[in-house]
């Protein structure tokens, strides 16, 4: 594979993280609230990125480059907003309309395609657009309730609050993800990748902080129980450090839409799951939603 296309690889391995992580953190809600689950991400995942930094610094014998204030301010925008589109998305949830907030939410890919190329002015080809419009027609179908649900009951749906929330998480996850990619352009240094871990550290100690400060004063039990819970919730900071390192280091690598496109592969793994080992009855719109998913990729990849 050409160096030029590694970030294929490093944004199926972000998904299959992602997937791994969010499995993990579902068992979390258990023994933490939805904002306490979110945050032992963090907390548990800077140590990680850090390890991470260090063993990346170590093998290729080079220093991170120093931050500055542009740089901080770019990841602590980008971090919010990252933290934004999970509490919309919890949100969304609790609104009962499942499917809508998450179908919604799934708009990412295209919201961070357009955001790309008004921010950052990354031109997609013809053919990347469709592949990303009928990747997010498929994911779409994923997304559907058992027993499918109908295009008038879709529409009505689309003027409650689960689906403003859920297409406020889609734009705070594309914004957050093109602010990350502006962080990691603004540090100086030839190495995308230990920029990107750079970034990555830098962006989890701000929402550490941040998160921190947001418990104590709504809900300061949950620091005790992100301590407590350390042995799940630590497993919980190391996978996301590892899918967000390759979500970062696929971002220096490639333009955001595409990775956030071609990441709609978490979708599959998720099915895969769900329905080899959970057991569970694949229903036609599965195989109908993974098959626009798969032409989806391979329009991307054959664009890009």
């Amino acid at each position: 594979m050409a160096p030029a296309d590694l970030w294929i690889p490093i944004t199926v391995g972000a998904a299959l993280f992602q997937t791994w992580r969010t499995a993990l953190q579902q068992k979390l809600r258990g023994a933490l609230s939805a904002d306490g689950a979110a945050f032992v991400r963090f907390l548990y995942g800077a140590p990680s990125a850090a390890v991470l930094l260090a063993l990346w610094c170590v093998a290729t014998s080079r220093l991170p480059p120093p931050p500055h204030a542009w740089f901080l301010a770019l990841c602590t925008t980008g971090g919010v907003f990252q933290i934004l589109g999970t509490s919309l998305l919890i949100r969304a949830f609790g609104y009962r309309n499942f499917a809508v907030g998450t179908a919604y939410s799934k708009t990412e890919a295209v919201q961070g395609a357009v955001a790309a190329w008004i921010i950052l002015g990354e031109a997609l080809t013809p053919i990347a657009w469709v592949g990303i419009a009928v990747g997010a027609g498929g994911v779409l179908t994923l997304s559907l309730p058992k027993g499918g649900i109908t295009v008038g009951a879709f529409l009505r749906s689309s003027i409650q609050p689960a689906a403003a929330c859920g297409l406020g998480a889609g734009g705070a996850f594309a914004l957050s993800a093109v602010l990350f990619k502006m962080a990691n352009v603004t540090l100086a240094g030839p190495d995308a990748i230990l920029r990107a871990l750079a970034t990555l550290l830098a962006t989890n100690i701000l929402q550490t902080l941040i998160m921190a400060a947001w418990l104590a004063r709504r809900e300061p039990e949950q620091l005790r129980l992100a301590v407590s819970t350390w042995r799940s919730s630590g497993l919980v900071g190391v996978l996301s450090a590892c899918g967000s390192a390759c979500w970062f280091s696929a971002f220096a690598l490639a333009p955001v839409a595409l990775v956030r496109a071609l990441g709609q592969v978490e979708m599959v793994f998720t099915l895969a799951f769900s329905r080899l080992y959970l057991r569970e009855v694949v229903r036609r719109e599965d195989v109908i939603g993974l098959a626009l998913v798969v032409l989806g990729v391979v329009l991307i990849l054959a664009g890009r």
